[in-house]
């Protein structure tokens, strides 16, 4: 059984799982985004981040194009 945990509002990054709930889409459909160059994964020791600021910059760009 996975837990999924919600994003802290205040998290300087997410993990591949909390940027997967933040946008409401699968763990592969995160690591598309990272393969078409749309996000940047970090890496820190052994674990995959993403900045906020990035996700949410990703969000914004798609809103006005939407």
């Amino acid at each position: 059984m996975s837990h999924r945990s919600q994003p802290v509002p205040s998290a300087a990054t997410l993990s591949v799982e909390e940027l997967a709930d933040y946008f409401r889409i699968s763990r592969t459909g995160v690591y598309r985004l990272f393969t078409r160059g749309d996000l940047k994964p970090l890496k820190i020791g052994s674990r995959t981040v993403v900045r906020r600021i990035d996700a949410d910059a990703f969000l914004a760009a798609r809103v006005g194009a939407a």
